[in-house]
């Protein structure tokens, strides 16, 4: 689950991180209303949840309130990466002299949160990883002990001269840890974390994204959701059996097994083509889920051809060809569908198939590229 920087901003300041004061705003109108009319350097925020926004033009500076509330105008209602920006967000603009990057995320290999800083703040970490990664500074965490105050303060030994400033990144990484922690973070990021002409440090833009399956015990957390329908889609399936994750292709792709799931969009991918989505089953046979799973997919405006590819297991091929004649049966849609067929009951569920007219394959490469070939027809 992601959020808003706002939303983040409002943690950072109830955990003790220093940010610029800022209000949230739905029209000009609200700007007009949540501004003091004064004469004061301002940044005016496109609220989405994709970066780039500066480059995409949703991040604007304003010298007084007219000019803020003409930012908002040209900023509400424009797209960025696809998505409508509904809100922005109207905050103090900082001085700075110089810009940090500090972030916690999860690290699967060793096992624990790690603690990532670079001088090389306000750009995006991956274009420091990609480009020079020898200026990311990774602190392994222990979960059991925490962040300690002495790995703190190597870490801002590092990227600090001046003693005081040191100090006072080390509270903001502890608290900044404490947050993540607390809330079950899979990520939390500074960017930038800012040393301004009086040589305060603060952060003046931040990013988390939390563990969705941990927000059962995180109910504020949860409140701050906000949606689209891609996402609202995840949810349904999600809350239906389905693995889905949408993408911007246009194969559509019904698989069993997260696996044959990830080897299914590699196939579609070495064959020219896009995966519209990962969709996963899972190992039940239960018809309902092939025919639930058949109207996600088919939902997506995107997609102009479906490669099924099923390996039966605990899964029937025989259930799952009878949930997709089914599914068919309903939608009537004219979206071509190929279906590949392998395992459990297979031969019982190609028949269904066949008798109801539609294609099927028998090795995933040709199904790969059969589907390819009718997604552009």
């Amino acid at each position: 689950m992601k959020i808003h920087e706002y939303q983040a901003r409002d943690l950072f300041s109830k955990y003790g991180i220093p940010v610029p004061d800022g209000v949230v705003c739905h029209s000009p109108e609200e700007v007009a209303t949540k501004i003091p009319d004064t004469d004061r350097l301002r940044v005016v925020k496109a609220q989405v949840h994709v970066g780039g926004r500066g480059k995409a033009g949703g991040v604007k500076l304003a010298r007084n309130k007219a000019e803020a509330i003409e930012k908002a105008k040209e900023i509400l209602g424009m797209q960025i990466k696809g998505l409508v920006v509904k809100k922005v967000l109207v905050a103090d603009a900082v001085d700075i002299d110089k810009e940090f990057y500090i972030g916690l995320i999860n690290d699967r290999n060793t096992k624990s949160v790690i603690l990532m800083a670079s001088a090389e703040g306000g750009v995006e970490i991956e274009e420091v990883a990609r480009n020079t990664p020898e200026k990311i500074i990774k602190m392994s965490i222990n979960s059991t002990l925490g962040l300690m105050d002495w790995q703190a303060r190597e870490v801002a030994l590092q990227l600090f001269d001046d003693p005081d400033q040191m100090r006072q990144a080390v509270k903001i990484f502890k608290k900044l840890y404490r947050l993540y922690i607390d809330t079950d973070s899979t990520l939390a990021e500074i960017n930038p974390l800012v040393v301004t002409p009086d040589k305060k440090v603060i952060a003046i833009d931040g990013k988390m994204n939390f563990d969705d399956n941990a927000l059962y015990r995180q109910p504020d957390i949860l409140n701050m959701r906000e949606v689209s329908e891609d996402e609202q889609k995840e949810i349904n399936a999600h809350e239906k059996g389905l693995s889905y994750i949408k993408l911007d292709g246009n194969i559509g792709c019904m698989v069993n097994g997260a696996g044959l799931a990830m080897a299914t969009m590699d196939l579609i991918k070495l064959y020219g083509g896009d995966p519209a989505n990962f969709l996963d089953i899972g190992g039940s046979s239960n018809p309902e889920k092939v025919v639930e799973a058949m109207h996600i997919l088919l939902s997506d405006k995107n997609v102009k051809a479906v490669m099924i590819n099923i390996f039966g297991g605990i899964t029937r091929c025989d259930d799952v060809a009878r949930g997709l004649v089914a599914a068919m049966k309903q939608i009537q849609t004219n979206i071509p569908v190929v279906i590949r067929l392998s395992g459990t009951n297979a031969k019982e569920g190609l028949n269904i198939i066949r008798e109801y007219g539609l294609p099927t394959v028998s090795t995933m490469s040709a199904a790969a590229q059969k589907a390819i070939e009718l997604s552009k027809e």
